[in-house]
């Protein structure tokens, strides 16, 4: 029970309740309050469950936590009757009803959160049968039901999910990574169709182009499938080779099946494996681990190279030069290596597979022969010794087993004697009774024989009921000379047990006085000190609306004297005589502002007619220059398509006029 509470007073202490108990003060709580902390943790699983114990009933507080501890599945010990009392000491507040529930509660708070969480939406309501007689209430039932197996499969994804372990970050970096990949590739088939489009009959090229992408991306996925076809058959020759070995191995096994042959194979496939295993961790061992840090760098290497990737295309595109052919290939040495390390993880896969069949056949013979024996294989002069120790346990077996034999035998002899005797045994007793009814005294033997054995059993039965009675007389004899010398030995304690019951009584009556005075007391005094919180609050609360209320007037006040003085010192400006003050006057300062202004507006009004009456012959004179400049730019790209050497077209000068052939 210390355990417990300690436990609890721990959990209490500590986020999200912070309740600063030690453990005397918490076995000192009142009931009431004790159930305002089952109330705060059951709070702290089921959001619903805040509620202050002093504004709600009794009842209602009993059935809140009874019905929420039955959805959180609490089994209190006990039977029928106990459930009764956790019902009273619940609602009472009683100590060794409430403890074991916080414990409960405390030990599984997260569990019991998703549990509360997910009761919410899968208890389902029962609707009674009359009322789905109507067809709006059955379809509403029904969407209710299909709309909670919904939310199951649901949740059931979700925690999926949850366990799998993939990371929104990493998910995120390759969303991102895709896209700029995507915007590389829209610019590079912008730019591509920007410089198509000067050529004649783009479209019909750009169809010609794509017919002759498809044939080689068909061509080169049939060249891998042929390549696939070719490694396929080639693992099945070597898979048909091994297993022919294997069976050719096999066959000469079980051709030379001697125990010595066989013991001396299982050594040497063990020392082979265990040769391989040391091999195999020795190089994982010298091989460095691999940390987050590492592959981080390793992420960052090939997100670098494949920038640079990147990039040389762009340039060679820019450059107008052909990738095909190359990429072909280094598709194709790429498809080679593939295929490779494909064969080689099946062959690495199949020794595996082999190793770990081996070590599977040494065990079930290493455990046999423990079975077999009790001890571990032997070797050399141990072997030879348990040789010649089975020669001689095998002599001794054939004796034992001729013994055995004859004794076999003999008891064959006396079972068939024994139903001789039987049979004639059987013979005799009918002569007797085909005899007896001859007499007409049939059945005389059997009823002579019952009766002799029934007398038997009566003088058994007569000397053992005399035993008994003997013994229980002695037995009572001495039961209550104990019982005499009990009482005699219990009297003087019985007397002073009578005294302490009465005192016991009247103290029990004076402590149920005393505590009810003490429960009248303090309630009238939770209700005074509540009456007086509430009171001190409001007092609070009107003492800040006065603060407020003085800091805004104040503020007020301020501001008004500040334009007073302003207003005071303007109106001295404006009246004073003298120029340079009237000239520091906000007035003046403003009519000033307003003819600057006014000048302002004039010029602009002048200045847009100007715009207004020159407008067209600039707008032309801007069209001019634009032409210009496009007739310059063709001008510019004809004679770098001239000297490229890859031209598109022709240019024939004949005079003075410029002609481009396509």
């Amino acid at each position: 029970m210390s355990d417990q509470i300690k436990f609890i007073v721990d959990s209490l202490n500590k986020e999200p309740f912070r309740k600063n108990y030690n453990l005397i003060t918490f076995d000192s709580l009142e009931p009431m309050q004790l159930l305002q902390v089952l109330s705060d943790v059951l709070a702290e699983i089921d959001p619903k469950q805040l509620v202050d114990l002093r504004e709600e009933m009794p009842e209602q507080t009993a059935k809140r936590m009874l019905s929420l501890l039955g959805i959180l599945k609490y089994k209190p010990s006990g039977n029928a009757t106990d459930m009764s009392t956790f019902r009273q000491g619940l609602v009472i507040g009683s100590k060794p009803v409430i403890y074991p529930v916080l414990h409960w509660l405390l030990q599984r708070t997260n569990e019991l959160k998703k549990r509360a969480y997910l009761a919410r939406f899968l208890i389902k309501l029962e609707v009674p049968s009359e009322f789905l007689q109507d067809e709006t209430v059955a379809d509403t039932n029904k969407q209710y039901e299909e709309l909670m197996e919904a939310f199951k499969t649901l949740h059931k994804e979700y925690e999926q999910l949850k366990a799998s372990g993939f990371s929104t970050a990493e998910i995120r970096k390759d969303i991102s990574a895709m896209e700029e990949e995507k915007d590389q590739l829209i610019k590079r088939v912008e730019h591509l169709k920007k410089r198509v489009e000067t050529a004649q009959n783009y479209q019909w090229m750009l169809k010609i182009a794509r017919q002759l992408r498809v044939e080689k991306e068909r061509e080169e996925y049939l060249a891998q499938q042929k390549q696939e076809q070719k490694n396929q058959l080639f693992h099945a020759v070597q898979r048909l080779q091994r297993v022919q070995n294997q069976l050719k191995s096999m066959r000469q096994a079980a051709a030379d099946a001697k125990p010595e042959s066989l013991m001396k194979r299982l050594e040497e496939e063990i020392k082979f494996n265990l040769y391989m295993e040391l091999h195999i961790l020795q190089k994982v061992v010298s091989e460095p681990a691999m940390g987050h840090s590492d592959l981080l760098e390793l992420e960052s290497k090939i997100n670098e190279i494949n920038t640079e990737i990147n990039q040389l295309i762009e340039k060679k595109m820019m450059r107008n030069e052909p990738i095909e052919g190359n990429l072909s290939l280094y598709r194709q040495q790429a498809s080679i290596i593939s295929h490779k390390k494909e064969a080689k993880a099946e062959e690495l896969q199949e020794a595996k597979e082999k190793l770990a069949s081996l070590e599977r056949e040494t065990s079930v013979k290493r455990n046999q022969t423990r079975e077999f024996d009790g001890t571990e294989v032997l070797k050399g002069d141990e072997f030879k010794r348990y040789v010649s120790k089975l020669r001689s346990k095998s002599t001794v077996f054939k004796k034992k087993h001729q013994i055995i034999a004859e004794l076999k035998a003999e008891f064959g002899l006396l079972q068939r004697t024994e139903e001789l005797l039987k049979q004639r045994h059987e013979n005799i007793q009918q002569q007797l009774q085909t005899m007896e009814e001859k007499k007409g005294i049939s059945g005389y033997s059997y009823t002579q024989e019952e009766l002799e054995r029934v007398s038997a059993l009566k003088s058994e039965v007569d000397e053992m009921k005399g035993r008994t009675l003997d013994d229980m007389s002695e037995m009572v004899k001495k039961l209550n000379s104990l019982v005499s010398e009990k009482k005699s030995a219990l009297a003087s304690v019985i007397k002073e047990l009578r005294q302490l019951r009465q005192k016991c009584q009247e103290l029990t009556q004076e402590c149920d006085e005393k505590k009810s005075q003490y429960d009248s007391c303090a309630a009238g005094l939770e209700s005074n000190r509540s009456k007086l919180e509430q009171e001190v609050r409001r007092l609070r609360e009107e003492c800040l609306q006065e603060e407020s209320r003085y800091h805004y007037t104040n503020c007020m006040i301020k501001n008004l004297e500040v334009q007073l003085r302003r207003a005071t010192d303007e109106m001295k400006a404006y009246i004073s005589s003298d120029q340079q003050e009237k000239r520091k006057a906000i007035r003046e300062q403003y009519t000033k502002n307003i003819a600057e202004q006014e000048n302002l507006g004039k010029k602009l009004r002048e200045k847009q007619k100007v715009v207004r009456e020159s407008h067209g012959p600039n707008m032309k004179q801007a069209k001019m220059w634009r032409d210009l400049e496009q007739l310059m730019e063709c001008k510019k790209q004809c004679f770098l398509k001239q000297q490229s050497q890859t031209s598109i077209g022709q240019v024939i000068q004949e005079g003075g006029e410029d002609r481009l052939i396509l």
